[in-house]
């Protein structure tokens, strides 16, 4: 402890908190991890759905898979480990006292986790994008953290420097400023410091931004995306803890391949770490979806690329795996009664590939959520949805509706003509509701009266918007809702009339109603 320990605070940390989260402790001269989590054996029930959903026989094959089921950890996600491991860094070397606000940029669970901190009466802001789905959202809520959320993803988006766009981080910056107001907090600060925080927007650097803020205000910012706690945590406790259970079983972590999604590469990153202090070997499989998919709290491995814990060189493997395919398993294992999300689902869908190729093996997959954030999704599993076209299939197709959809942005009379002329149809044919229209959809999950009127009618619409996500997203609501729509990938900004023109020509900032 330093002299600056709030010890206070650390008493109430390790009582609330510490003494519930997997932790090593000492006991008789031995070290073992203490408040671990279930490692569930799902052999029989992975070989029925390798026969039933994807026709693949396995049943003669030499195999065990097990699932690390981390969501039965406090708030229901594996990132209570890190967290707990940061704040309590954080508390013992004095950088968290009591009374001090907490800022961090996340894609859900780490904000989830950090949401036990407002029990100990420290504030909590949670920097979110506004894609995030609703299920984490509402965890968010009840968590009691005030969420800041922003039209971008929380990414360091590596690339960008060459392609700023200054109005839109105009928009942005004005939009933070005002949720700070609205928090409590006073703006002169942010004001003086406008000119950096615009420079961070401009690249699309959330995470950064919220390291500013915290340092501008004397916050505190576990920054999970670089912080070695992050690593070590997987690499000290979880590696341990599986390893642990595994001998119990009479078996050792040695003889596994463990499967994981990327988020920040703290689990991927320590557990390869244990891996090769423990044993001299690579044996994690970083599993990611495909560019065009959006999978919940999980990197795309172009997203992945830059990130300061992201390190190829120590996995055994780097896959891509098809979540369309994917969410099967996920509702056969949640409907045999296993609580997990959809990254696990990606996890086992890569297993099984490999299972399947090789006749067995063994296999961990680290199960890192439960499935409650995810259950609307999951409920149309099976139905038609929402298609992703390119402007070729678009034109092919010959819509008789488009629908322009954002929360931030409408277009201008000129990018209204150039959607028609893209298109190839008559500009009468596009509509375009008011910005808080689709706040409100992509708030709520439910269509707002505004929009129902534009969704009349037999043919299905497709849905346009800035760079194809937002629009998307709303089709991915809609279809929760019965109403298939089509999202034009790319939106506005890929258009080819379009390319030689500036962003501001074509659309206008639209969130001050």
């Amino acid at each position: 402890m330093s002299e600056g320990t709030d010890n206070a605070l650390l008493e109430r940390f390790e009582q609330e908190i510490w003494s519930k989260v997997p932790h090593l402790e000492e006991k008789d001269g031995e070290t073992n991890v203490v408040n671990a989590t279930p490692l569930i054996d799902l052999t029989e029930d992975f070989k029925e759905c390798a026969k039933s959903v994807f026709k693949i026989d396995l049943d003669n094959t030499d195999l065990k898979v097990y699932g690390k089921q981390d969501s039965t950890l406090l708030t229901g996600s594996i990132k209570v480990r890190p967290a707990a491991n940061i704040i309590h860094d954080a508390i013992i070397t004095g950088k968290l006292t009591s009374g001090q606000t907490v800022i961090e940029a996340t894609s859900g669970n780490f904000g989830i986790a950090l949401g036990l901190l407002s029990k100990l009466g420290l504030t909590v802001i949670a920097l979110v994008s506004r894609k995030l789905q609703e299920g984490v959202f509402e965890e968010l809520r009840n968590g009691d953290i005030r969420t800041m959320d922003l039209d971008m993803d929380i990414c360091p988006a590596p690339g960008m420097e060459g392609k700023q766009n200054l109005m839109v981080a105009k928009a942005t910056a004005a939009n933070v400023r005002s949720q700070l107001s609205n928090l409590g907090f006073e703006t002169d600060t942010f004001d003086k410091e406008i000119s950096e925080i615009e420079s961070l927007l401009a690249k699309q650097d959330v995470i950064n931004l919220a390291k500013f803020l915290a340092k501008i205000y004397g916050f505190f910012c576990p920054e999970q995306y670089d912080n070695q706690l992050n690593i070590d945590a997987h690499r000290t406790i979880t590696g341990a803890e599986i390893d642990q259970q595994l001998h119990e079983k009479g078996d050792s972590l040695e003889n596994f391949n463990l499967f994981c999604t990327f988020g920040t590469g703290g689990t991927s990153g320590g557990l390869s770490k244990y891996f090769s202090e423990k044993y001299g070997k690579k044996s994690v499989y970083v599993i990611f979806p495909p560019s065009n998919q959006d999978v919940a709290g999980i990197r795309t491995k172009a997203n992945a690329d830059g990130l300061k814990l992201y390190d190829p060189e120590i996995y055994a493997e780097q896959q891509e795996m098809d979540w369309e395919k994917a969410k099967f398993l996920l509702k056969f294992f949640v409907d045999k009664g296993h609580d997990m999300g959809e990254s696990s689902a990606l996890e086992l869908y890569a297993i099984l590939q490999k299972a399947s190729t090789e006749g067995g093996g063994k296999f961990v997959a680290m199960i890192c959520d439960g499935i409650e954030k995810y259950k609307k999704n999951l409920a149309t599993v099976g139905q038609e949805g929402p298609t992703q076209v390119s402007l070729e299939e678009a034109n092919a197709s010959g819509y008789n509706k488009v629908i322009w959809i954002h929360a931030q942005y409408t277009p201008r009379e000129e990018g209204i003509e150039l959607i028609a002329k893209s298109l190839g149809i008559d500009k009468s044919k596009i509509s375009v509701p008011d910005a808080r229209t689709a706040q409100e959809l992509l708030a709520t999950q439910q269509i707002p009266d505004a929009l129902n009127k534009d969704l009349e009618g037999d043919s299905k619409p497709l849905l346009v918007c800035m760079a194809g996500k937002t629009s998307l997203m709303a089709a991915k609501v809609l279809a929760g809702k019965g109403v298939i729509t089509d999202s034009l990938i790319g939106g506005i900004t890929q258009l080819p009339e379009g390319q030689t023109k500036q962003l501001s020509q074509l659309i206008k900032e639209a969130s001050h109603f």
